[in-house]
């Protein structure tokens, strides 16, 4: 570890041009793919494009990260750029909490303020008009203009599926925290054991989901198209699933290194801000369990 005082400014890269290209692309091609659904269209591009920018990200992702990990296993960062890793890992995740609170808030603000409105109550219930016959409950499973979206058949058991996924991702969390132990105490057979456990509970978790997502839209009717209540499960239960995936495979990685004699009890940001990340991703669950499903 270089004992200077000074930033490490490296060379020229080319990944932060890359890194645009590739997510212009990708969410192009995401945006495509759902108006093509929405319009009806079977031989949309969208999917083809943004498989196309998923594996330009991918690239980028994989020469980036390892240029960093090269430049930070040669000795090159100072004290001082350690804390500002931890800094700006500190105020991603804080950017990803208010990403998720602007979808919490979508939905308190559906469940506690229009959705009454729409069915009479409050200062605002002049709303009603426009639905005279339509009576608010949640979850919503007679909407307003049911030709237009169709509600659906039933909701998700939030005591089945989600239950054990919930399990699944808290008991990660603490296998994680385990692993994190190990590595600060120097035992790299349990640290190797605990992270390898804490990937297949994440990947348990995602084939999970992927189940309970077949179901909802093949025998519930519950889709991105029954209405407010389908929008909102989705929009955020997607949002986080991707958040896992993200996560595992940000995990993989540290098992990689960690395979490769990387990290020391002293120096292991690496490991560590991926562990912040697991945290981060486990305490969302929680939330989306307790106000999507239960309540």
């Amino acid at each position: 570890m270089a004992t200077h005082e000074h930033y490490y400014v490296p060379a020229q890269s080319k990944w932060p041009i890359i890194a645009t290209f590739a997510l212009l692309i990708t969410m192009f091609g995401l945006g495509t793919w759902f108006n093509d659904l929405k319009a009806g269209r079977p031989d949309s591009h969208g999917p083809l494009i943004f498989f196309v920018g998923s594996l330009l990200v991918a690239y980028m992702m994989f020469g980036w990260f390892g240029a960093v990990i090269k430049e930070s296993r040669a000795g090159l960062y100072s004290q001082q750029l350690n804390r500002t890793f931890r800094w700006g890992m500190s105020w991603f995740i804080f950017s990803e909490v208010m990403f998720f609170i602007a979808f919490f808030g979508a939905l308190f603000y559906v469940r506690n303020l229009a959705g009454p409105w729409l069915g009479g109550d409050g200062d605002k219930g002049v709303a009603h008009m426009l639905w005279p016959n339509f009576e608010f409950a949640w979850p919503l499973l007679e909407n307003p203009d049911s030709k237009l979206f169709p509600p659906p058949k039933a909701v998700i058991d939030p005591w089945h599926l989600p239950l054990i996924n919930t399990i699944l991702l808290v008991s990660s969390s603490v296998t994680v925290t385990i692993a994190h132990h190990a590595l600060r105490n120097g035992h790299r057979g349990p640290l190797k054991l605990w992270l390898a456990l804490t990937i297949l509970l994440g990947l348990g978790f995602l084939a999970l989901q992927a189940y309970e997502y077949i179901e909802a839209y093949h025998e519930l009717g519950l889709t991105l198209g029954s209405g407010i209540y389908g929008a909102t499960f989705f929009m955020l239960t997607g949002f986080h699933g991707a958040h896992v995936t993200i996560g595992t495979l940000i995990l993989f990685v540290m098992l990689m290194r960690v395979l490769r004699g990387h990290f020391d009890p002293d120096e292991h940001f690496g490991f560590e801000a991926a562990a912040w990340y697991w945290h981060f991703v486990d305490v969302v669950w929680v939330g989306l369990f307790t106000f999507v499903y239960v309540l």
